[in-house]
């Protein structure tokens, strides 16, 4: 079932030396469900030291405390977990301490039914005591024991729940529902590192619109997401939303998303967060926006910097939720704004947020399919060249740094980019005439 020659290597070395050694989680759910399963974790009877003893490279001093040895054969790093049972987990995240057991016992003390069976490949055999394997056949996401003691165990298992659910199609279990619903409030002292990491996971899987609804059905997106919550009731003229309300319109927009790019998700997710605080209604009756770009865009960045993402991963949200109006004026652009336009670094990811935000909406991609004909008419150019004229070409012609030199060379960019200005020599006597 599983087919990993380095792993069954190590658990032959194991089983030789009088130890059970098998497969244990996320691989063995995996394939079973006849996924991909890049990673094969290894539990065992032995203890972390029996484990070095065999494997003297072996070593995590780490997570030996916690009964893990990490081990490198070839390209692949591979965890060797002793069975164990966990003491109490007084931070909610880690236990306290941990006791080595049997493989039963170390099966009941694992999160959801799905993730708590084994596979022994030596005789190719599932070991199941937590009816894993039934759960796998019905679809369910079901916590192993009592739900409540799983989830205060680590909160994190209440995303991790949704988490699954998402990306495996499959519904959660009732009681383990009202156990995640009954105890979300309580996720707030999470590391925001470890909500960010779940949540991308959830909108990045190929249902991220199911993610949101089972995120605020549960009570999380009010613990983590509120500014989201101002979405619901916010709304929009039917001309241009028929869909409904901004919460509407941004789900609607979610399930146009198969596996995006974090960056995409997170834009897609965001895109209209500043809608409520800049709505007004003009005395036709019209509902209007103005600027609500550049708020979602600022409510982005705090948002995105809170659950801690990279600096890079923020900049480029927020510049795919500042520009998302821009796509509007497209048809009238000169060549010169088009091509800077195209020239950004997120270009491609904006322009799949307007096709999925139009789609979501009126439906129109006029605008969508013009800019797909330029980028293939400029794909033979070179859509950002290097400047023919530089700041220190103007130095040299007496032009002193400041805004003045800012503007001049933004328009022999301008020329250069529309073909008006295409060497050297033409750009500097351009230079020299803008400088008066």
């Amino acid at each position: 079932m599983i087919r990993h020659p380095e792993a069954e290597a190590i658990v032959r070395r194991l089983t030789e030396a009088g130890h059970q050694a098998v497969y244990a989680g996320g691989c063995v759910r995996d394939a079973l469900l006849g996924r991909p399963y890049p990673d094969v974790d290894i539990a065992t009877s032995a203890t972390p030291d029996q484990v070095q003893a065999i494997f003297p490279k072996a070593s995590d001093p780490q997570g030996k405390a916690f009964g893990v040895i990490r081990l490198r054969q070839g390209d692949h790093v591979f965890e060797i977990a002793t069975f164990r049972v966990d003491g109490p987990y007084l931070d909610g995240r880690r236990p306290s301490s941990v006791t080595f057991t049997t493989a039963e016992e170390d099966a009941r003390r694992r999160d959801f039914t799905v993730n708590g069976m084994f596979f022994d490949p030596l005789q190719e055999k599932v070991l199941d005591v937590v009816q894993g394997r039934a759960d796998l056949d019905g679809k369910i996401i079901r916590a192993i024991g009592d739900p409540a003691s799983r989830f205060q165990e680590d909160r994190l298992r209440l995303f991790r729940a949704i988490r699954f659910a998402v990306q495996l199609g499959f519904a959660i279990e009732p009681k383990t529902w009202e156990a995640l619903v009954c105890l979300a409030p309580e996720s707030k002292n999470l590391a925001p590192e470890r909500v960010r990491d779940e949540l991308v996971k959830i909108f990045t899987s190929s249902d991220p619109a199911r993610g949101l609804d089972l995120l605020h059905g549960s009570g999380l997106v009010a613990v983590w997401l509120p500014e989201l919550l101002e979405m619901r009731g916010c709304a929009q003229s039917p001309e241009h939303h028929p869909e409904g309300d901004v919460w509407v319109h941004t789900r609607l927009l979610l399930t146009h998303l198969k596996n995006p790019s974090p960056v995409l998700a997170l834009s897609a997710l965001l895109h209209d967060v500043g809608k409520p605080r800049t709505s007004r209604t003009e005395p036709s009756g019209r509902i209007r926006f103005f600027g609500h770009e550049g708020v979602g865009a600022r409510m982005a960045d705090e948002i995105l910097r809170r659950l801690r993402f990279s600096n890079d991963q923020v900049e480029a949200v927020v510049a795919c939720i500042a520009n998302h109006m821009a796509f509007k004026d497209a048809p009238q652009m000169r060549v010169s704004t088009l091509k800077r336009l195209l020239a950004r670094p997120t270009f491609l990811e904006e322009l799949e947020l307007h096709r999925i935000d139009c789609t979501a909406s009126h439906g129109e991609l006029d605008i969508y399919r013009f800019l797909q004909a330029k980028l293939t008419e400029f794909s033979k150019e070179e859509i950002k060249p290097k400047p023919l004229v530089t700041g220190h070409d103007l130095q040299e012609l007496g032009i002193p740094p400041g805004p003045r030199m800012g503007e001049i060379l933004h328009q022999l960019m301008d020329e250069q980019l529309e073909g008006k200005v295409t060497d050297r020599e033409t750009g500097l006597r351009r230079a020299r005439e803008l400088a008066g």
